[in-house]
């Protein structure tokens, strides 16, 4: 018998997953609750996503090459220079991108189950297969009728509160909330963000993450995220940057509020028996950028990858030995980006003296061309040692110029 695969959740991840497992002949089902799901995010996708992914022009709303770094005390840098000419970053809606990515493994092959997966029945034996207990929705009913499916493995790409995650005890980890409203703006405001999006820095807007601004098909997404998680705290956090950004908003509608988890380090297991976890299920999102689409959607595809190798292309059943493998590929390939942006945000976001360094330095040169080829390539360190040794210095100099390097108290 050939091998049964139950991807949970449709977002880049999941879909990502079905598509690889799906062209491969590998009996795939994939589990959206909501087909119409927009996952509150600020949407943007770097240049290598484009290609990797075979993402087609009409995904991306804006192409953004210019960036402005907004200090605590509203001192302005523009970064973008060193982009060549057809190099940006994408700003995507994510409704459009999941629905796109979901409907191309649809139409290869993965058999979409518009469900609620709400129990998830471990086997008795290590070649028992995993029985998934769902509410079926089709036909648009938000009370369907209770079903369940039996697989040999299952994939939970169901985000961070992932069901998929609690039943095999996967272990918690810490999150962040991001905050986001949907503006629309007048014309003559709107083509002022043409190809531009802003990041804003200060106590006053995250004290651990960023708030921003970016462009998408005809709005602008304003928002913040931060670890300091309750309701009042988010709310004065999206007043500061509501009131940052006031002149470049005004005659602006919310036409849509949006708030979701995002968490900040992976899961203490990730692969559990039979069971993988890939994108914010797993914990993939970087730390300091907050970027989560890319390595979510590339989790999944390695995730998928390994599987289709490791089953011979699904005439073997693989053990969790074998997913394993997925998870030492992942962290030998990016397990350096994510060191690398953890310590950036311990050394730019703990203070606002540190934030003004932050900003101060991204008007250098050298520093625009790694942080743009960090983001667009996925790469984190130049070619060359002596830039880096230029950098670093550069970097130790923004931050004792602004007393950066003082103890901090803690919150």
């Amino acid at each position: 018998m050939s091998l049964r695969v139950a991807v949970v959740g449709s977002g880049p991840a999941g879909s990502s997953a079905a598509e690889t497992l799906a062209k491969a002949g590998i009996e795939t089902y994939l589990f959206e609750r909501k087909l119409d799901n927009a996952k509150p995010c600020g949407g943007a996708i770097p240049l290598c996503m484009v290609d990797e992914f075979d993402l087609p022009p009409e995904i991306i709303d804006r192409r953004v090459r210019k960036m402005k770094m907004i200090s605590p005390s509203n001192i302005e840098v523009n970064i973008g220079s060193t982009l060549k000419a057809d190099e940006y970053i994408g700003m995507c809606r994510r409704e459009v991108l999941d629905g796109f990515l979901r409907d191309r493994a649809a139409a290869l092959g993965a058999k979409l189950i518009n469900g609620t997966v709400h129990t998830l029945e471990m086997p008795k034996t290590e070649s028992d297969p995993y029985t998934l207990h769902y509410t079926d929705h089709s036909g648009g009913r938000p009370v369907g009728d209770t079903k369940s499916l039996q697989v040999d493995l299952v994939i939970g790409a169901d985000g961070a509160n992932s069901r998929v995650a609690k039943a095999i005890k996967a272990g918690d980890y810490n999150y962040a909330i991001a905050f986001q409203e949907r503006i629309r703006l007048p014309d003559a405001q709107m083509a002022y963000y043409e190809e531009l999006a802003e990041m804003y820095v200060g106590n006053d807007v995250s004290p651990d993450f960023y708030a921003w601004v970016f462009p998408k098909y005809d709005h602008v997404a304003v928002g913040t995220g931060t670890m300091r998680v309750n309701q009042a705290k988010i709310k004065r956090l999206q007043a500061g940057i509501r009131a940052r950004a006031a002149k470049r908003l005004e005659g602006g509608e919310i036409i849509k509020v949006e708030a979701h988890p995002i968490p900040e380090h992976p899961r203490p297991r990730r692969v559990v028996g039979r069971v993988a976890l890939v994108g914010d299920a797993a914990g993939t999102v970087t730390k300091s950028s907050g970027e989560g689409i890319y390595f979510a959607a590339k989790s999944a595809r390695m995730c998928a990858e390994t599987i289709v190798e490791l089953s011979k292309h699904g005439q073997r059943i693989p053990t969790e030995a074998d997913l394993k493998v997925y998870i030492k590929r992942w962290d030998r390939a990016y397990g350096m980006t994510y060191k690398v942006l953890d310590l950036l945000q311990t050394v730019f976001y703990r203070s606002d003296a540190a934030r003004e360094a932050f900003v101060e330095m991204c008007s250098d040169m050298d520093v625009q061309k790694l942080t743009f080829d960090s983001y667009l390539y996925k790469t984190v360190v130049p070619s060359n040692p002596l830039v880096q040794l230029k950098i670093t210095a550069k970097t130790l100099g923004s931050l004792m110029r602004g007393h950066a390097l003082a103890p901090t108290r803690s919150w």
